[in-house]
């Protein structure tokens, strides 16, 4: 049975009544946990004074090397080395001397204290880029320019980096080590993710033939299509044609036709590198807004080099084409490390045997069938392997689990879960487990379970690789409630557990970035929503978590869209996760085999999301000893936009 915890909010609740009422009704350890709580909230808002005059009441806390830590953070320019090197040694191992190490190194740099720097350096594995480039200042020191070359690979990305990188790139490029070629590789790395400053302050700081002029830079930002159309760049100079390749990408996220049409125009007049780049980036932006011709457009490019994003549109273009012989070209032209992964495995399993080499797709298929992942369940199903889970190892012994939680680390996990300080709970679980064999992983998932630590639980027991519990791996707690709420809603109990397991991994409070709450992670507008509908006049926001009444709104929420998506699980997860709106716009132009559809999601999250909720589906589905339902069946075949009469309008 599942203990649930205590939240933060009722342990200050109680310290707080004990102080008013002047009683002992509340045990010290509240009141202690009160002041740890209180602590983390001076550190929060950098208030030392505060700290320090709590951090006395926590002496002997389980969790007083984070009142330490946060004292140490807030005072890492004041504080000795010795004292510092103190609590790294007490810590080792742990969570805390590996964040504390990597913010005293920083700080130590600033200070140009780069004997001690030098000294620590070689006792952390992080690979944070500042502190890399940090420590290619330290070597440099030492070294030489010969430094340099570990902070080459950090300049390709389009990504901006570190201020301590910048000194380093500048000597790259004054060396000749980091080309004009290699700047004009970033810029358009830039420029194709959308960060459009970082663009243009190389595009500006080129040598003077390559230069761009911001006065161009910005003529094109304010219409990059009608620059286009009117072919304002000169195009026999490398600064002209590289603007046009900037223009191209701006416009295309705005109007691809137009952009498109604007480049054919423009095309024959630069060189043929430069329109196999911009053929390439124009196709890709067609796979992912799913124009018909993408795959069309993709041959276009043929020759282009391509990133691993390219790579994977380009077969997702084909998949939308139903053209086999081009997923198989696309597979075949990918990075050998890219087309490991499952989806191209499967794929280019499903085009030889289209192509009559049935015997080659038949052992890829059996390689495949051996994962757990929804590929892996395609490919047994193609097999004609009946669907069965692993048989259970045998569970952890009462000693085991016992000894396992005698861990100082794991008491940690556990105390901070209990006090609501979740990132931290789980940045104690990872050195916990680091290294650890299957069956430490079924102890460490079973004694998570108990203790009500759900998504620890499911994470760790996915990590076996030849023993396996998969009532670990696909827990069902609240079972009542969500029994009810499939029963409430007519709706298959196993695809509620299957999302809740992917949106929340059980935590019944648990609070998305974006807003999301409670086990179903429903936004506060959508359950306002779904109160409507349902007449249900007392609902208030505070009610949201509760776990009755969430798996209940998250039942009649996914009802609806499946209702209004042809029934089919795939379109209903994927306007669970990304709205309904969108799903609805993903539909193809023709009928499309309902895994192509889900490979051709265009948002990376809501991809994976559906694959994952379905792969849970049918795992829930043989737990709850549903009929069989082939993952295949349940995939289908999605529709054309506009073949369902059933609208959507209103919902949020």
């Amino acid at each position: 049975m599942s203990i649930r915890l205590p939240t933060a909010s009722l342990i200050l609740a109680a310290a707080l009544a004990a102080a008013v009422s002047g009683t002992l009704a509340t045990p010290a350890a509240a009141q202690s946990d009160a002041d740890l709580l209180a602590a983390k909230a001076a550190y929060d808002k950098a208030d030392r004074a505060a700290l320090d005059v709590l951090a006395p009441k926590l002496s002997g806390h389980l969790l007083e090397p984070y009142v330490r830590y946060w004292q140490l953070r807030l005072r890492l320019d004041a504080t000795d080395s010795e004292s510092i090197r103190a609590f790294l040694a007490r810590e080792s191992g742990g969570p805390l001397a590996d964040e504390l190490r990597v913010a005293w190194l920083k700080s130590l740099a600033s200070r140009g204290q780069w004997d001690i720097f030098g000294e620590e350096l070689a006792k952390t594995a992080s690979e944070d880029s500042e502190l890399a480039c940090l420590a290619a200042q330290y070597r440099r020191q030492r070294e030489g320019d010969p430094a340099l070359a570990a902070v080459k690979p950090l300049w390709f990305t389009g990504r901006s980096q570190p201020e301590a990188c910048a000194p380093l790139f500048d000597a790259l490029i004054a060396n000749g080590d980091l080309t004009v070629a290699d700047r004009v590789a970033r810029l358009r790395l830039a420029s194709a993710a959308g960060n459009v400053r970082l663009a243009q302050a190389i595009g500006t700081a080129l040598p003077a033939r390559e230069r761009i002029d911001p006065r161009d830079f910005a003529r094109v930002d304010r219409d990059p299509l009608g620059a286009l159309n009117k072919v304002e760049f000169v195009l026999k100079q490398p600064p002209g044609r590289e603007l046009a390749l900037y223009a191209v990408e701006r416009a295309a996220r705005k109007d691809l036709q137009a952009t498109r049409a604007a480049w054919i125009r423009l095309r024959p007049l630069v060189p043929e590198a430069d329109r196999l780049y911009a053929n390439g980036r124009l196709a890709f932006h067609a796979a992912r807004q799913h124009v018909p011709d993408a795959n069309l457009w993709y041959r276009e490019a043929a020759g282009a080099p391509l990133s691993d994003e390219q790579h994977a549109w380009r077969v997702r273009a084909a998949l939308r084409a139903q053209d086999m012989g081009d997923v198989a070209t696309a597979i075949d032209a990918m990075p050998a490390a890219l087309a490991q992964d499952p989806a191209w495995r499967y794929w280019r399993a499903r085009a030889h045997a289209a192509d009559g080499r049935v015997e080659e797709a038949k052992r890829a298929y059996a390689e495949l069938a051996k994962e757990f992942n929804f590929y892996g369940l395609l490919a047994a199903e193609t097999l004609g392997l009946p669907f069965a889970p692993p048989a259970r190892a045998n569970p952890p012994t009462p000693e085991e689990l016992a000894a396992f939680g005698t861990k100082p680390a794991v008491s940690r996990v556990v105390k901070l879960a209990q006090l609501d300080m979740r990132t931290e709970s789980l940045r104690e679980w990872i050195p916990v487990l680091r290294g650890a064999d299957d069956v430490l992983l079924l102890v460490a998932a079973e004694f998570a379970r108990q203790q009500g630590l759900h998504d620890r639980a499911i994470n760790t027991a996915d990590r076996t690789v030849a023993r396996h519990d998969f009532t670990l791996r696909y827990l069902a707690p609240y079972k009542p409630q969500f029994t009810a709420a499939a029963k409430g809603q007519d709706v298959d109990e196993a695809v509620l557990f299957a999302i809740a397991r992917q949106e929340s991994r059980f935590i019944a409070d648990i609070v998305s970035s974006a807003g999301a709450q409670g086990l179903m992670q429903i936004m506060p507008a959508t359950a306002r929503w779904i109160a409507k509908q349902l007449g249900d006049s007392g609902y208030r926001p505070s009610q949201i978590t509760d776990p009755e009444l969430n798996t209940r709104y998250g039942a009649f929420y996914f009802r609806h869209l499946l209702d209004r998506l042809d029934n089919q699980p795939a379109l209903a997860a994927a306007a669970y996760n990304a709205g309904p709106g969108r799903a609805r716009a993903w539909r193809p132009a023709a009928p499309l085999e309902g895994a192509a559809w889900v490979e051709t999601i265009p948002f990376n999250e809501t991809r994976d999301y559906v694959k994952k909720v379905l792969a849970n589906l049918m795992f829930y589905s043989h737990a709850l000893g549903r009929p069989a339902q082939p993952l295949t069946a349940r995939l289908a075949t999605v529709a054309p936009r506009g073949a369902n009469g059933n609208a959507l309008a209103g919902t949020p």
